[in-house]
């Protein structure tokens, strides 16, 4: 009987009608360019440049940008434009993988703490807001010393940092549609909480978390720049566009191009994936187009 009662269908359009309307968009095909070419970079890298991100050649050091080199050399003489495509792929590796495992772990307890009894809610608001009190250097620099600098360490202080917000977001809308009428309905049918969870509240909450998780995107992209940049992320001689960032800062007065190189990419993903969760935020709530 359990399986007769469904929940209402979500506020969200089907992901073919999104795409079309996303596409109607100038600003959502502008993101889509971007986006596409940080994407294409990252996973093309290897074929797109004849260089060894980290081969290293004194004699070419501080080249200007050229045939020969795209976007110059750095001070060891190592092609900036191989450095910045293999930087991509460390870059959205942390971006996206640590966002989706924050996403997936922000769902588990937001749905835990809504769901649940009050006590519990409480208590897991209480540890939420602890983790969130911590400001992100800090977090960093505390688990740093403890591991050491490294790509794992760079994405649990990402994960750290997320999962809370996420989890608040889906407490609330859960507190929210616990008592409508159809989650009653499967109740007073015997439907257990792990299936009133998964088909009736889940897929009426995740549409906002899902445009929230790509406007985080770039946020993440800078945490690990920032923390590549301080020594505190990929270790050398790892291309990532935080250490490219640091050299261009160091020998700013021989070269302006390698400060460029470093922060151009970083400015093109968070312009593309900023302007995609606004486009997709218009697309999927229309009732919030033209808020801030």
């Amino acid at each position: 009987m359990s399986e007769a009662v469904s929940s209402p269908p979500a506020r969200q359009s089907g992901p073919g009608r999104a795409l079309r309307r996303l596409l109607r968009e100038p600003l959502g095909v502008f993101a889509i360019l971007l986006v596409a070419l940080v994407v294409f970079g990252a996973i093309f890298a290897d074929l797109l440049t004849q260089y060894d991100p980290t081969r290293i050649n004194p004699r070419e050091r501080f080249s200007p940008p050229g045939a020969d080199h795209l976007l110059g050399t750095d001070q060891l003489g190592r092609d900036l434009f191989a450095r910045v495509l293999h930087g991509g792929r460390i870059a959205l590796y942390v971006a996206l993988v640590s966002t989706a495992i924050s996403l997936a772990i922000g769902i588990v307890l937001g749905l835990i703490a809504g769901y649940g009894p009050r006590w519990l809610d409480n208590l897991m608001i209480l540890v939420f807001d602890a983790v969130k009190s911590f400001p992100t250097v800090m977090l960093a620099l505390a688990l740093v010393t403890l591991v050491g600098p490294s790509l794992t360490a760079v994405m649990v202080v990402v994960i750290l940092v997320n999962v809370p917000g996420y989890a608040r977001i889906i407490r609330t809308q859960t507190i929210a549609l616990k008592t409508s009428e159809f989650v009653t309905a499967a109740q007073s049918m015997g439907a257990s909480s792990a299936r009133i969870l998964r088909v009736h509240v889940l897929p009426n909450v995740i549409g906002p978390l899902v445009i929230l998780a790509s406007m985080d995107i770039p946020v993440v992209i800078a945490i690990e720049a920032g923390m590549s940049f301080l020594g505190l992320g990929v270790r050398p001689p790892t291309p990532s566009w935080g250490s490219i960032l640091n050299d261009g800062f160091s020998n700013i007065r021989e070269t302006a191009w390698i400060a460029v190189a470093g922060g151009l990419p970083i400015i093109v993903t968070t312009l593309g994936f900023t302007f995609l969760g606004e486009t997709l935020r218009d697309v999927l709530d229309p009732r919030l187009k033209g808020r801030g």
